[in-house]
């Protein structure tokens, strides 16, 4: 098994607008300025479609599949982590067999949402996405759902911490070109199938975007 997917840090927020130590304000660069200015010139000609086409990869070395989809300036992405994968993982970090195989079936993605040219600062809460699979919905499983499983089964702090870090944030802003990436899970069985709607808001505007016939890695 080819674990070269896992070898990228997970919780990561990085981009060209970083907070300034001295308060919040923030400086963005010359290709990020040119980058809002040309999606703003696009948007307002006749035609113009703010939702991108949805796009399907696999990993040729993996077997993993990503999904992408990009959507008023934002990029969303999911990429299977396999089961095998997964399982390593958190066995490295300390988890106890049954702790890492009950996380590991529980349908994992790297997730990445990437503001590249929004109209401004994004803002997410994960508790207000929906997983929809064989007519129902639901938020994704939240990183406390986990948690409240990992004290339930007497994990150490340690192997905890580890956890959370690896987790996609439940809440987070970006500027523009500010991203960040995480492990999220749908709770679905292996080989389960869904429709992914991630919502976020700008200067108090809602927006979404959305991958559809996700499939959960076998």
């Amino acid at each position: 098994m080819n674990y070269r997917l896992l070898a990228t840090p997970f919780f990561r927020r990085s981009g060209p607008c970083p907070r300034s130590s001295a308060g919040n304000s923030r400086t963005q660069s010359a290709p990020t300025k040119l980058g809002r200015a040309v999606f703003f010139a696009l948007a307002a000609l006749p035609g113009f479609q703010a939702v991108a086409a949805q796009t399907q990869h696999r990993d040729p070395d993996t077997g993993a599949v990503n999904w992408e989809t990009h959507a008023h300036g934002v990029t969303l992405s999911l990429t299977q982590i396999l089961p095998d994968q997964a399982r390593a993982f958190y066995l490295n970090r300390g988890f106890p067999p049954r702790a890492a195989e009950r996380y590991a079936t529980a349908c994992v993605y790297m997730t990445v949402l990437r503001n590249d040219a929004a109209p401004g600062e994004l803002s997410f809460r994960l508790a207000d996405w929906t997983v929809q699979s064989e007519g129902q919905a639901r938020p994704p499983k939240s990183v406390d759902e986990w948690a409240a499983q990992w004290r339930a089964l007497g994990l150490a702090e340690a192997a905890r911490i580890a956890f959370r870090w690896a987790q996609f944030p439940p809440e987070q802003e970006y500027a523009v070109g500010e991203w960040n990436q995480g492990m999220l899970t749908t709770g679905l069985p292996p080989g389960g199938r869904f429709d992914l709607i991630a919502r976020w808001t700008v200067a108090g505007k809602p927006y979404e975007g959305k991958l559809e016939n996700v499939v959960c890695a076998r």
